[in-house]
């Protein structure tokens, strides 16, 4: 079984800021975080806010602003969620035997409006 990942909190983020805007480097904030590095990279590439409206020295990581970002992502409904047909038939083919990518690819085949990819099934 794979490894089980938490989001990073309200105070990780804020932490986190705090040492972007101080210049410390990835790997240190990973270490005092106890998280690994590339979790800290993803975290400040996925939530850097810029605006082409301000002067390129208002960009940056903002620790109140990523969580916002990160919570308006992750309360998305996701298609299967929304599709319940849809749903269904992705269950159905499951309990038949078929592959997440046997799945995806007969959808493909068969010119689908809605799709799935084989990490959804």
């Amino acid at each position: 079984m794979g490894a089980i990942y938490t989001q990073l909190s309200m105070q990780e983020r804020r932490r986190t800021e705090d040492r972007w805007h101080a210049k410390v480097p990835v790997a240190e904030m990973a270490r005092v975080l106890k998280r690994h590095k590339s979790t800290i990279f993803r975290e400040i590439k996925r939530n850097f806010w810029v605006d082409d409206a301000f002067p390129k020295k208002y960009a940056g990581y903002f620790g109140m602003a990523a969580h916002q970002l990160t919570q308006r992502r992750r309360s998305t409904q996701r298609k299967l969620i929304r599709y319940p047909e849809l749903c269904q038939m992705v269950v159905n083919h499951l309990k038949d035997g078929w592959t997440p990518e046997q799945i995806g690819n007969r959808m493909i085949f068969d010119g689908a409006k809605q799709r799935i990819c084989q990490e959804m099934a």
